[in-house]
């Protein structure tokens, strides 16, 4: 299996021909477009020993407020054990706390911290960077075709 950094340093990808747009060409274009977004985020991510998907469950928090780990994993399309393990990591590395949940005893919210905040804004201004530097090439119209395309095929089934 291939590591993150070989669809970054791959060899690069010829130019298009008409005709040579396969759903394989277009993933590979599109897999190199986000590791290329994402290659910041991880050199911030490093320092703190985080992962994506500790940054994604952190930016939700500071996103929608404090919330039941059970609403967390379920905003996050996972299982709440997944949660729970990603909030540990979270939470010993200071960026987000537990609480009693005020209205349920038996619950737990959880909260970013202001460390947790910093950090999600830090991420943003690199990645608003990263985007900028990525589409610099592209006009406002290929931009509003490009964002109307990915919109389509992400769009839920």
């Amino acid at each position: 299996m291939a590591h993150d950094t070989d669809l970054e340093t791959g060899p690069p990808l010829e130019a298009a021909q008409p005709g040579d747009e396969t759903p394989e060409r277009l993933a590979e274009a599109l897999t190199r477009a986000s590791w290329r977004l994402r290659r910041s985020e991880r050199a911030e991510l490093a320092p703190h020993g985080l992962t994506f998907a500790q940054a994604r469950a952190l930016r939700v928090l500071v996103e929608h407020g404090p919330m039941r780990m059970v609403d967390l994993a379920e905003t996050l399309e996972i299982v709440a054990r997944t949660a729970t393990a990603r909030v540990d990591g979270l939470e010993e590395a200071g960026f987000v706390q537990r609480t009693p949940d005020p209205d349920d005893r038996r619950s737990i919210r959880v909260s970013a911290t202001s460390d947790g905040a910093d950090l999600i804004s830090r991420l943003a201004a690199q990645r608003r960077r990263s985007a900028e530097s990525l589409f610099a090439r592209l006009g406002p119209s290929d931009r509003s075709e490009l964002l109307r395309l990915l919109m389509l095929v992400t769009e839920a089934v």
